[in-house]
């Protein structure tokens, strides 16, 4: 085992952790709904494929900390979780971008592949919009050093956060012929 990294104080962190999360969606609501019309001197759209790619890299990383953490190398598991949630934060800098700069993209598909990416974005962003409490509370208890706590929350946390970046992915792929 790893020793606790930060001091454990649930009422301060509760409260950071609740703060963070209400201004980070309110944030993405407000700012999805802001379309800056402003030439930056290259396609935009540049910022959906940096979100994919995040997201992909993302994706690995949370295989590759339960498989390092399946082999009892906790420090390992450690920094890679940090390394996915510094990418998360770079990917809600680019996702707000995106969104400022672009608006809303319709979607151009029809039949099939129509109805599998709305029932993608359907279960794709409400998770998205109420995981970042759960990533932040697994990862204080990880850091406080409650392990026991920290791996239950993680049981219901992991896949969540897995399937809303692999979704983020085929969103993307989706999305991304009807970009104009």
């Amino acid at each position: 085992m790893i020793q606790a990294s930060i001091q454990k104080n649930d009422k301060k962190a509760r409260l950071l952790i609740l703060t963070v999360s209400f201004v980070v969606f309110a944030a993405v609501v407000v700012l999805s709904k802001v379309k800056l019309e402003v030439d930056l001197g290259f396609d935009s759209h540049v910022f959906a494929l940096i979100n994919a790619i995040i997201n992909s890299i993302v994706s690995v990383l949370l295989v590759a900390a339960l498989i390092t953490v399946k082999q009892k190398n906790y420090a390992l598991h450690k920094n890679i979780m940090i390394a996915a949630m510094l990418l998360s934060v770079l990917f809600l800098l680019s996702y707000i971008a995106h969104h400022l700069f672009n608006g809303e993209t319709k979607f151009g598909g029809e039949g099939t592949m129509k109805t599998v990416y709305y029932f993608i974005l359907a279960t794709h962003i409400p998770l998205a919009a109420i995981i970042l409490p759960f990533i932040l509370f697994t990862a204080y208890r990880g850091l406080t050093g409650e392990f026991g706590r920290h791996k239950k929350m993680a049981r219901y946390t992991f896949p969540l956060w897995l399937y809303v970046s692999i979704t983020g992915v085929l969103v993307y792929i989706l999305i991304s012929p009807y970009y104009t």
